[in-house]
Protein backbone atom coordinates (compact mmCIF):
# COMPACT_ATOMS: atom_id res chain seq x y z
CA UNK A 1 0.00 0.00 0.00
CA UNK A 2 1.43 3.40 -0.92
CA UNK A 3 2.66 5.65 1.89
CA UNK A 4 0.43 8.71 2.21
CA UNK A 5 2.39 11.84 1.45
CA UNK A 6 5.17 9.86 -0.22
CA UNK A 7 3.27 8.40 -3.17
CA UNK A 8 0.09 9.49 -4.88
CA UNK A 9 -1.86 6.26 -4.69
CA UNK A 10 -4.46 7.44 -7.19
CA UNK A 11 -2.02 8.47 -9.90
CA UNK A 12 -2.41 5.39 -12.13
CA UNK A 13 -6.21 5.33 -11.68
CA UNK A 14 -6.52 9.02 -12.60
CA UNK A 15 -4.33 8.56 -15.67
CA UNK A 16 -6.34 5.52 -16.76
CA UNK A 17 -9.73 7.20 -16.34
CA UNK A 18 -8.49 10.30 -18.16
CA UNK A 19 -7.16 8.20 -21.02
CA UNK A 20 -10.46 6.34 -21.42
CA UNK A 21 -12.51 9.55 -21.43
CA UNK A 22 -10.23 11.04 -24.07
CA UNK A 23 -10.30 7.85 -26.17
CA UNK A 24 -14.08 8.24 -26.48
CA UNK A 25 -13.91 12.01 -26.96
CA UNK A 26 -11.28 11.55 -29.71
CA UNK A 27 -13.59 9.05 -31.42
CA UNK A 28 -16.45 11.58 -31.41
CA UNK A 29 -14.20 14.35 -32.76
CA UNK A 30 -12.80 12.01 -35.43
CA UNK A 31 -16.32 11.22 -36.66
CA UNK A 32 -17.07 14.96 -36.83
CA UNK A 33 -13.91 15.61 -38.85
CA UNK A 34 -14.56 12.61 -41.09
CA UNK A 35 -18.17 13.45 -42.05
CA UNK A 36 -18.18 17.23 -41.37
CA UNK A 37 -21.28 16.93 -39.22
CA UNK A 38 -22.25 15.91 -35.73
CA UNK A 39 -22.50 12.09 -35.60
CA UNK A 40 -26.02 10.79 -35.15
CA UNK A 41 -27.01 7.96 -32.85
CA UNK A 42 -26.68 5.39 -35.65
CA UNK A 43 -23.06 6.33 -36.36
CA UNK A 44 -22.23 6.35 -32.66
CA UNK A 45 -23.85 2.96 -32.06
CA UNK A 46 -22.00 1.50 -35.06
CA UNK A 47 -18.62 2.55 -33.66
CA UNK A 48 -19.19 2.39 -29.90
CA UNK A 49 -18.98 -1.35 -29.20
CA UNK A 50 -16.02 -2.27 -31.46
CA UNK A 51 -14.05 0.78 -30.40
CA UNK A 52 -14.77 0.05 -26.73
CA UNK A 53 -13.09 -3.33 -27.21
CA UNK A 54 -10.20 -1.60 -28.95
CA UNK A 55 -9.87 0.95 -26.13
CA UNK A 56 -9.44 -1.82 -23.54
CA UNK A 57 -6.66 -3.32 -25.66
CA UNK A 58 -5.12 0.12 -26.04
CA UNK A 59 -5.13 0.63 -22.28
CA UNK A 60 -3.20 -2.63 -21.94
CA UNK A 61 -0.73 -1.32 -24.52
CA UNK A 62 -0.32 1.84 -22.46
CA UNK A 63 0.34 -0.28 -19.38
CA UNK A 64 2.93 -2.40 -21.18
CA UNK A 65 4.59 0.75 -22.54
CA UNK A 66 4.98 2.04 -18.97
CA UNK A 67 2.46 4.86 -19.25
CA UNK A 68 0.84 3.87 -15.95
CA UNK A 69 4.07 3.28 -14.02
CA UNK A 70 4.56 5.31 -10.89
CA UNK A 71 7.34 7.33 -12.52
CA UNK A 72 5.18 8.22 -15.52
CA UNK A 73 4.95 11.84 -14.42
CA UNK A 74 8.72 12.19 -14.79
CA UNK A 75 8.70 11.27 -18.48
CA UNK A 76 7.91 14.76 -19.75
CA UNK A 77 10.65 14.76 -22.41
CA UNK A 78 9.86 11.24 -23.57
CA UNK A 79 6.06 11.52 -23.53
CA UNK A 80 5.50 12.71 -27.14
CA UNK A 81 7.56 9.94 -28.75
CA UNK A 82 6.37 7.27 -26.31
CA UNK A 83 2.69 8.11 -26.81
CA UNK A 84 3.08 8.37 -30.60
CA UNK A 85 4.83 4.99 -30.84
CA UNK A 86 2.21 3.38 -28.64
CA UNK A 87 -0.68 4.88 -30.60
CA UNK A 88 0.84 3.80 -33.90
CA UNK A 89 1.05 0.26 -32.52
CA UNK A 90 -2.52 0.58 -31.23
CA UNK A 91 -3.72 1.67 -34.67
CA UNK A 92 -2.07 -1.39 -36.23
CA UNK A 93 -3.87 -3.57 -33.67
CA UNK A 94 -7.13 -1.83 -34.58
CA UNK A 95 -6.57 -2.47 -38.30
CA UNK A 96 -5.95 -6.16 -37.59
CA UNK A 97 -9.04 -6.26 -35.41
CA UNK A 98 -11.38 -4.69 -37.95
CA UNK A 99 -10.04 -6.44 -41.05
CA UNK A 100 -9.43 -9.94 -39.66
CA UNK A 101 -12.38 -10.09 -37.26
CA UNK A 102 -15.17 -8.64 -39.46
CA UNK A 103 -17.93 -8.96 -36.88
CA UNK A 104 -18.99 -5.33 -36.78
CA UNK A 105 -19.41 -4.63 -40.51
CA UNK A 106 -17.12 -1.61 -40.53
CA UNK A 107 -13.59 -1.16 -41.83
CA UNK A 108 -12.82 2.41 -40.78
CA UNK A 109 -9.66 2.91 -42.80
CA UNK A 110 -9.83 6.71 -43.05
CA UNK A 111 -11.33 7.04 -39.57
CA UNK A 112 -8.33 5.26 -38.04
CA UNK A 113 -5.84 7.65 -39.59
CA UNK A 114 -7.86 10.63 -38.41
CA UNK A 115 -8.27 9.02 -35.01
CA UNK A 116 -4.52 8.42 -34.68
CA UNK A 117 -3.81 12.15 -35.05
CA UNK A 118 -6.69 13.30 -32.84
CA UNK A 119 -6.08 10.79 -30.05
CA UNK A 120 -2.34 11.52 -30.04
CA UNK A 121 -2.98 15.24 -29.54
CA UNK A 122 -5.64 14.63 -26.88
CA UNK A 123 -3.63 12.09 -24.88
CA UNK A 124 -0.40 14.10 -25.12
CA UNK A 125 -2.16 17.29 -24.01
CA UNK A 126 -3.82 15.43 -21.13
CA UNK A 127 -0.60 13.80 -19.95
CA UNK A 128 1.40 17.05 -20.14
CA UNK A 129 -1.35 18.83 -18.20
CA UNK A 130 -1.18 16.19 -15.49
CA UNK A 131 2.60 16.58 -15.32
CA UNK A 132 2.24 20.33 -14.93
CA UNK A 133 -0.39 20.05 -12.20
CA UNK A 134 0.96 16.98 -10.36
CA UNK A 135 4.10 18.48 -8.90
CA UNK A 136 3.46 19.42 -5.27
CA UNK A 137 3.58 23.15 -4.69
CA UNK A 138 5.18 22.59 -1.32
CA UNK A 139 7.09 19.52 -0.21
CA UNK A 140 6.82 18.55 3.44
CA UNK A 141 10.03 18.76 5.42
CA UNK A 142 11.19 15.44 6.84
CA UNK A 143 14.01 13.86 8.82
CA UNK A 144 15.45 10.44 8.06
CA UNK A 145 16.74 8.42 11.03
CA UNK A 146 18.71 5.20 10.54
CA UNK A 147 22.03 3.94 9.26
CA UNK A 148 23.65 2.07 6.40
CA UNK A 149 23.89 2.53 2.63
CA UNK A 150 20.13 2.16 2.13
CA UNK A 151 19.59 5.34 4.14
CA UNK A 152 21.82 7.35 1.78
CA UNK A 153 20.22 5.67 -1.22
CA UNK A 154 16.74 6.59 0.04
CA UNK A 155 17.75 10.16 0.81
CA UNK A 156 19.22 10.68 -2.66
CA UNK A 157 16.27 9.16 -4.52
CA UNK A 158 13.59 11.12 -2.63
CA UNK A 159 15.38 14.47 -2.56
CA UNK A 160 16.28 14.49 -6.27
CA UNK A 161 12.81 13.42 -7.34
CA UNK A 162 10.09 16.12 -7.25
CA UNK A 163 7.29 13.55 -7.52
CA UNK A 164 7.57 12.73 -3.80
CA UNK A 165 5.72 14.96 -1.37
CA UNK A 166 8.54 15.09 1.17
CA UNK A 167 12.10 16.38 1.27
CA UNK A 168 14.70 15.14 3.74
CA UNK A 169 16.22 18.29 5.22
CA UNK A 170 18.42 16.23 7.51
CA UNK A 171 19.51 12.63 7.95
CA UNK A 172 20.59 11.24 11.30
CA UNK A 173 23.01 8.32 11.39
CA UNK A 174 22.35 6.58 14.70
CA UNK A 175 25.85 5.11 14.55
CA UNK A 176 27.28 8.62 14.87
CA UNK A 177 25.04 10.34 17.41
CA UNK A 178 24.39 9.73 21.09
CA UNK A 179 21.20 10.18 23.05
CA UNK A 180 22.23 13.51 24.57
CA UNK A 181 23.04 15.05 21.21
CA UNK A 182 19.80 13.77 19.77
CA UNK A 183 17.78 15.31 22.56
CA UNK A 184 19.53 18.67 22.59
CA UNK A 185 20.16 19.24 18.88
CA UNK A 186 17.79 17.20 16.80
CA UNK A 187 14.62 17.93 18.74
CA UNK A 188 15.38 21.65 18.54
CA UNK A 189 15.99 21.30 14.80
CA UNK A 190 12.64 19.59 14.36
CA UNK A 191 10.79 22.47 15.94
CA UNK A 192 12.93 25.21 14.37
CA UNK A 193 12.64 23.98 10.77
CA UNK A 194 9.00 22.97 10.85
CA UNK A 195 9.55 19.24 10.35
CA UNK A 196 6.25 17.40 9.80
CA UNK A 197 7.41 13.84 8.97
CA UNK A 198 10.00 11.52 10.51
CA UNK A 199 11.06 8.42 8.58
CA UNK A 200 12.75 6.13 11.09
CA UNK A 201 14.25 2.64 11.21
CA UNK A 202 12.21 1.34 14.13
CA UNK A 203 13.90 -2.07 14.07
CA UNK A 204 17.39 -0.72 14.68
CA UNK A 205 18.63 -1.42 18.22
CA UNK A 206 20.38 1.95 18.40
CA UNK A 207 17.12 3.73 17.66
CA UNK A 208 15.48 2.22 20.78
CA UNK A 209 17.00 4.77 23.25
CA UNK A 210 15.68 7.60 21.08
CA UNK A 211 12.08 6.36 21.03
CA UNK A 212 11.02 8.13 24.28
CA UNK A 213 12.11 11.47 22.82
CA UNK A 214 10.28 10.78 19.57
CA UNK A 215 7.15 9.72 21.46
CA UNK A 216 6.60 13.22 22.83
CA UNK A 217 6.49 14.55 19.26
CA UNK A 218 3.21 12.70 18.63
CA UNK A 219 1.46 15.50 20.52
CA UNK A 220 2.99 18.01 18.07
CA UNK A 221 1.11 16.29 15.20
CA UNK A 222 4.33 14.73 13.91
CA UNK A 223 3.85 11.89 11.42
CA UNK A 224 6.07 8.81 11.75
CA UNK A 225 6.70 6.43 8.85
CA UNK A 226 8.59 3.14 8.93
CA UNK A 227 11.80 3.32 6.89
CA UNK A 228 11.21 -0.22 5.58
CA UNK A 229 7.86 0.68 4.05
CA UNK A 230 9.19 3.85 2.43
CA UNK A 231 12.19 2.02 0.95
CA UNK A 232 10.01 -0.78 -0.43
CA UNK A 233 7.57 1.67 -1.97
CA UNK A 234 10.26 3.82 -3.58
CA UNK A 235 12.50 1.04 -4.94
CA UNK A 236 10.09 -1.92 -5.35
CA UNK A 237 12.51 -4.17 -3.48
CA UNK A 238 13.45 -5.05 0.07
CA UNK A 239 16.43 -3.41 1.86
CA UNK A 240 18.57 -6.48 2.60
CA UNK A 241 20.93 -4.90 5.12
CA UNK A 242 17.93 -3.82 7.20
CA UNK A 243 16.32 -7.25 7.35
CA UNK A 244 16.64 -9.60 10.28
CA UNK A 245 15.04 -12.81 11.50
CA UNK A 246 12.03 -10.97 12.91
CA UNK A 247 11.24 -9.41 9.52
CA UNK A 248 11.14 -12.83 7.85
CA UNK A 249 8.98 -14.29 10.61
CA UNK A 250 6.53 -11.42 10.16
CA UNK A 251 6.45 -11.16 6.35
CA UNK A 252 7.48 -14.48 4.78
CA UNK A 253 5.46 -17.67 5.00
CA UNK A 254 5.30 -20.97 3.16
CA UNK A 255 1.69 -21.49 4.19
CA UNK A 256 -0.41 -22.25 1.11
CA UNK A 257 -2.51 -19.50 -0.47
CA UNK A 258 -5.19 -21.91 -1.68
CA UNK A 259 -7.09 -19.66 -4.11
CA UNK A 260 -3.98 -17.94 -5.45
CA UNK A 261 -1.95 -21.14 -5.75
CA UNK A 262 -4.79 -22.95 -7.54
CA UNK A 263 -5.44 -20.05 -9.91
CA UNK A 264 -1.72 -19.69 -10.61
CA UNK A 265 -1.33 -23.37 -11.45
CA UNK A 266 -4.39 -23.36 -13.73
CA UNK A 267 -3.00 -20.30 -15.51
CA UNK A 268 0.43 -21.94 -15.82
CA UNK A 269 -1.03 -25.05 -17.39
CA UNK A 270 -3.37 -23.22 -19.76
CA UNK A 271 -0.88 -20.63 -21.01
CA UNK A 272 2.09 -23.00 -21.26
CA UNK A 273 0.05 -25.56 -23.22
CA UNK A 274 -1.34 -22.99 -25.68
CA UNK A 275 2.00 -21.22 -26.20
CA UNK A 276 3.84 -24.54 -26.26
CA UNK A 277 1.64 -25.92 -29.05
CA UNK A 278 1.91 -22.74 -31.12
CA UNK A 279 5.69 -22.67 -30.60
CA UNK A 280 6.08 -26.10 -32.17
CA UNK A 281 6.01 -24.44 -35.58
CA UNK A 282 9.42 -22.90 -34.78
CA UNK A 283 11.10 -26.18 -33.81
CA UNK A 284 11.93 -27.33 -37.40
CA UNK A 285 13.46 -23.95 -38.22
CA UNK A 286 15.50 -23.99 -35.00
CA UNK A 287 16.69 -27.55 -35.74
CA UNK A 288 17.69 -26.64 -39.29
CA UNK A 289 19.57 -23.51 -38.15
CA UNK A 290 21.44 -25.35 -35.39
CA UNK A 291 22.41 -28.22 -37.70
CA UNK A 292 23.54 -25.80 -40.38
CA UNK A 293 25.61 -23.85 -37.84
CA UNK A 294 27.64 -26.54 -36.05
CA UNK A 295 25.78 -29.81 -36.54
CA UNK A 296 25.22 -30.29 -32.79
CA UNK A 297 22.18 -31.25 -30.77
CA UNK A 298 19.07 -29.08 -30.85
CA UNK A 299 18.29 -29.24 -27.13
CA UNK A 300 20.36 -28.75 -24.01
CA UNK A 301 19.32 -29.89 -20.55
CA UNK A 302 20.35 -27.91 -17.50
CA UNK A 303 20.16 -28.77 -13.83
CA UNK A 304 18.76 -25.93 -11.75
CA UNK A 305 17.67 -25.49 -8.13
CA UNK A 306 13.89 -25.47 -7.78
CA UNK A 307 11.37 -25.14 -5.00
CA UNK A 308 12.47 -26.58 -1.63
CA UNK A 309 16.05 -26.78 -3.01
CA UNK A 310 15.14 -29.75 -5.20
CA UNK A 311 17.07 -30.14 -8.44
CA UNK A 312 15.03 -29.70 -11.60
CA UNK A 313 16.02 -30.32 -15.22
CA UNK A 314 15.17 -27.55 -17.68
CA UNK A 315 15.08 -27.94 -21.45
CA UNK A 316 16.22 -25.17 -23.81
CA UNK A 317 17.34 -24.84 -27.39
CA UNK A 318 21.12 -25.14 -27.34
CA UNK A 319 22.86 -21.78 -27.75
CA UNK A 320 26.40 -22.62 -26.58
CA UNK A 321 29.16 -24.92 -27.73
CA UNK A 322 29.11 -26.94 -24.49
CA UNK A 323 26.84 -27.57 -21.54
CA UNK A 324 28.85 -26.71 -18.42
CA UNK A 325 25.78 -26.91 -16.10
CA UNK A 326 26.86 -23.66 -14.51
CA UNK A 327 30.00 -25.27 -13.10
CA UNK A 328 32.23 -22.48 -14.37
CA UNK A 329 35.03 -23.43 -11.98
CA UNK A 330 35.72 -26.49 -14.13
CA UNK A 331 37.16 -24.22 -16.80
CA UNK A 332 35.21 -25.75 -19.68
CA UNK A 333 35.58 -23.62 -22.80
CA UNK A 334 32.07 -22.56 -23.64
CA UNK A 335 30.99 -19.95 -26.16
CA UNK A 336 27.71 -18.78 -27.63
CA UNK A 337 27.18 -20.08 -31.15
CA UNK A 338 26.24 -17.85 -34.08
CA UNK A 339 22.71 -19.23 -34.14
CA UNK A 340 22.67 -19.13 -30.35
CA UNK A 341 23.10 -15.36 -30.38
CA UNK A 342 19.96 -15.00 -32.46
CA UNK A 343 18.00 -17.52 -30.37
CA UNK A 344 18.93 -15.66 -27.20
CA UNK A 345 18.22 -12.22 -28.57
CA UNK A 346 14.75 -13.27 -29.70
CA UNK A 347 14.20 -15.45 -26.57
CA UNK A 348 13.33 -18.40 -28.81
CA UNK A 349 15.82 -20.51 -26.81
CA UNK A 350 13.45 -20.29 -23.81
CA UNK A 351 10.42 -21.77 -25.59
CA UNK A 352 11.06 -25.45 -24.67
CA UNK A 353 10.81 -24.46 -21.00
CA UNK A 354 7.07 -24.06 -21.54
CA UNK A 355 6.92 -27.85 -21.21
CA UNK A 356 8.71 -27.55 -17.86
CA UNK A 357 5.97 -25.15 -16.80
CA UNK A 358 3.30 -27.61 -17.93
CA UNK A 359 5.03 -30.39 -15.99
CA UNK A 360 5.10 -28.25 -12.85
CA UNK A 361 8.90 -27.94 -12.53
CA UNK A 362 8.69 -24.15 -12.78
CA UNK A 363 6.00 -21.49 -13.06
CA UNK A 364 5.48 -18.77 -15.64
CA UNK A 365 6.19 -16.18 -12.91
CA UNK A 366 8.68 -16.50 -10.06
CA UNK A 367 12.36 -16.06 -9.17
CA UNK A 368 14.63 -17.37 -11.93
CA UNK A 369 16.12 -20.78 -11.02
CA UNK A 370 19.87 -20.82 -10.45
CA UNK A 371 22.55 -23.40 -11.33
CA UNK A 372 23.51 -25.57 -8.30
CA UNK A 373 27.17 -24.47 -8.05
CA UNK A 374 26.58 -20.69 -8.07
CA UNK A 375 23.58 -21.21 -5.77
CA UNK A 376 25.86 -22.77 -3.14
CA UNK A 377 28.28 -19.85 -3.43
CA UNK A 378 25.48 -17.32 -3.06
CA UNK A 379 23.97 -19.13 -0.06
CA UNK A 380 27.36 -19.04 1.69
CA UNK A 381 27.90 -15.32 1.05
CA UNK A 382 24.41 -13.78 1.09
CA UNK A 383 22.26 -14.02 4.23
CA UNK A 384 18.78 -15.43 3.72
CA UNK A 385 19.50 -16.39 0.11
CA UNK A 386 17.78 -19.77 0.54
CA UNK A 387 14.47 -18.03 1.28
CA UNK A 388 13.92 -17.79 -2.48
CA UNK A 389 13.41 -21.58 -2.57
CA UNK A 390 10.16 -21.27 -0.60
CA UNK A 391 8.24 -20.80 -3.84
CA UNK A 392 8.44 -22.28 -7.31
CA UNK A 393 10.89 -20.53 -9.67
CA UNK A 394 9.63 -19.02 -12.91
CA UNK A 395 10.37 -18.16 -16.52
CA UNK A 396 10.10 -14.47 -15.71
CA UNK A 397 10.06 -12.60 -12.44
CA UNK A 398 10.11 -9.29 -10.62
CA UNK A 399 13.92 -9.07 -10.73
CA UNK A 400 13.99 -9.82 -14.46
CA UNK A 401 11.70 -6.85 -15.06
CA UNK A 402 13.21 -4.26 -12.75
CA UNK A 403 16.85 -5.07 -12.08
CA UNK A 404 19.04 -3.12 -14.50
CA UNK A 405 22.08 -5.40 -14.24
CA UNK A 406 22.25 -8.99 -13.12
CA UNK A 407 24.83 -11.80 -13.06
CA UNK A 408 24.90 -13.83 -16.25
CA UNK A 409 27.25 -16.77 -16.75
CA UNK A 410 29.42 -15.67 -13.84
CA UNK A 411 29.27 -15.54 -10.05
CA UNK A 412 28.57 -11.99 -8.90
CA UNK A 413 27.76 -11.59 -5.20
CA UNK A 414 26.73 -7.92 -5.24
CA UNK A 415 24.43 -8.15 -8.24
CA UNK A 416 22.87 -11.32 -6.85
CA UNK A 417 22.37 -9.58 -3.50
CA UNK A 418 20.37 -6.91 -5.32
CA UNK A 419 18.52 -9.59 -7.27
CA UNK A 420 17.54 -11.25 -3.98
CA UNK A 421 16.08 -7.94 -2.76
CA UNK A 422 13.68 -8.03 -5.73
CA UNK A 423 12.92 -11.73 -5.20
CA UNK A 424 12.03 -11.07 -1.56
CA UNK A 425 9.70 -8.26 -2.64
CA UNK A 426 7.90 -10.71 -4.91
CA UNK A 427 7.76 -13.49 -2.31
CA UNK A 428 6.32 -11.08 0.26
CA UNK A 429 3.79 -9.39 -2.05
CA UNK A 430 2.98 -12.17 -4.51
CA UNK A 431 -0.56 -12.14 -5.81
CA UNK A 432 -2.43 -12.89 -9.00
CA UNK A 433 -2.47 -9.18 -9.89
CA UNK A 434 1.29 -8.90 -9.39
CA UNK A 435 1.77 -11.94 -11.65
CA UNK A 436 -0.36 -10.30 -14.35
CA UNK A 437 1.70 -7.12 -14.02
CA UNK A 438 4.95 -9.06 -14.43
CA UNK A 439 3.55 -10.96 -17.41
CA UNK A 440 2.57 -7.72 -19.19
CA UNK A 441 5.94 -6.13 -18.40
CA UNK A 442 7.61 -9.26 -19.79
CA UNK A 443 5.82 -8.66 -23.09
CA UNK A 444 7.42 -5.20 -23.19
CA UNK A 445 10.83 -6.73 -22.41
CA UNK A 446 10.45 -9.26 -25.21
CA UNK A 447 9.32 -6.65 -27.72
CA UNK A 448 12.16 -4.31 -26.85
CA UNK A 449 14.68 -7.17 -26.72
CA UNK A 450 15.96 -6.04 -23.32
CA UNK A 451 16.09 -7.60 -19.91
CA UNK A 452 17.93 -10.46 -18.31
Amino acid sequence: MPIMGIENRWEAAILFLGDMVLFYLALWVSLVLRYFELPDSKAIDLHLIPFSIIFVVWALSFFIAGLYDKHTLLLRKRLPSLILKTQVLNSILAVLFFYFIPLFKITPKTNLFIYLAVSFLFILGWRLSVVALAGPARREKAILIGTGPEMRELEYEVNKNPRYHINFVRTIDVEKINEADFKNEIINTIYAQGITTIVVDLQNDKVAPLIPHLYNLIFSKMRFVDKYKVYEEVFDREPLSLLGDSWFLENISQAPHLIYDTLKRVMDMAVSFILGVFSLVLYPFAWFAVKLDDGGALFTYQNRVGQDKKNIRLMKFRTMTANDQGEWSRGIKNEVTRVGKFLRKTRIDELPQLWNVLAGDISLIGPRPEFPEPAEAYAAEIPYYNIRYLIKPGLSGWAQIYQKEAPHHDVDIEQTREKLSYDLYYIKNRSFWLDIKIALKTVKTLLSRTGI
